[in-house]
């Protein structure tokens, strides 16, 4: 762990469904920019950060929120730590190496219809702005 503010426990938020033992490795096409594929796995340890990212997810299935280990050094997540908030407020983290799932949370906050869309809308809108660059 580098300049990281946190021990655990964290979160991943994703709409895989995943068992107890599985890991969760970078070389994905991000959620956020899907012409990207992503040289890290990203957690947090707010459990409706991970909640949040869940919703916002690629794919077809159910959002889950996941706990996990990271198996490797991590950092703080440049793409919100100081670029977006100052400090790490999101508590949001990354690793090039893999996170092993240790459970399922099922008693996370779920976002109402009308929050969902307002994220998607802001997200659309990142999209076409320059500030909204991955850093990968």
């Amino acid at each position: 762990m580098s300049d990281a503010l946190d021990e655990g426990p964290f979160f991943h938020g994703t709409k895989a469904d995943l068992r107890v033992g599985d890991l969760l490795t970078a070389g994905f096409r991000s959620n956020y920019r899907p012409e990207v594929v992503m040289n890290h796995v990203y957690f947090t340890a707010l459990c409706d950060g991970a909640g949040l990212a869940a919703e916002l997810a690629a794919g077809d299935g159910e959002p889950r929120v996941y706990a996990v280990e990271p198996t490797g050094p991590f950092e703080n997540d440049p793409n919100v730590t100081d670029k977006r908030f100052p400090g790490n407020p999101t508590r949001s983290y990354r690793s090039q190496h893999p996170l092993r799932v240790v459970g399922e949370i099922r008693d996370w906050t779920r976002l109402t219809p009308e929050a969902l869309r307002g994220w998607h809308d802001r997200l659309a809108a990142l999209r076409e702005d320059e500030r909204g660059e991955i850093i990968n």
